[in-house]
């Protein structure tokens, strides 16, 4: 595990729920563990069917950006929803969730994405963008899901269209911490 200098609360090491990897324990992490935990015990998916923090890397312009998926969760085999925390507004986080949900599966685009900051979440439609629910209620359970999915549209994205939504995830998901610069690589002092 790499020792980077961070501008984040660090309690030691926590073990993920899902994976069982060991982990640098953060309040962010907390949420994250917290969430999916839930989404075992109370939303009723099984661990097999979630996967921890999937990434999509993007360059351009000379800014290289690995934007993350906090959860990702399939019905049968399928991947049908994304979900991306982060702390802050909701509202700031749904065109990159949604970008996230089209271009992160090369098979088909995932019809739901959900953005939380862990007290709060919408439940989002990835063809329209429209938000269908609000509220961590709003985060549907595998059975909420498999009642839906007949509904769903399970399409291959517009590739034409692709590098549109890898440019919006680069631009919104950039990181620059508080103190206004990219965050510090090992051995380097923090921007």
């Amino acid at each position: 595990m790499t020792d980077i200098p961070t501008h984040h609360m660090i309690y030691g090491y926590c073990t993920d729920y899902i994976t069982g990897e060991t982990l640098v324990d953060t309040d962010d992490e907390r949420y994250r563990q917290e969430l999916a935990r839930a989404m075992v015990e109370e939303k009723g998916w099984a661990k097999e069917d979630v996967e921890m923090r999937l990434n999509i890397d993007t360059l351009f312009n000379k800014q290289f950006v690995a934007s993350k998926i906090t959860l990702t969760l399939s019905l049968n085999g399928k991947r049908c929803l994304v979900i991306r925390y982060a702390p802050g507004s909701l509202v700031t986080r749904e065109r990159s969730a949604v970008a996230a949900a089209r271009v992160l599966d090369a098979t088909c685009q995932i019809p739901l994405a959900v953005v939380t900051n862990g007290r709060d979440a919408e439940l989002l439609d990835t063809y329209s963008g429209a938000v269908l629910g609000k509220g961590l209620d709003a985060i549907p359970t595998k059975e909420e899901v498999r009642q839906m999915v007949d509904g769903l549209r399970f399409e291959p994205y517009d590739e034409a269209k692709r590098e549109r939504e890898l440019r919006v995830l680069n631009a919104f998901d950039v990181e620059i911490c508080c103190a206004g610069a990219p965050c510090a690589l090992p051995n380097v002092k923090e921007g």
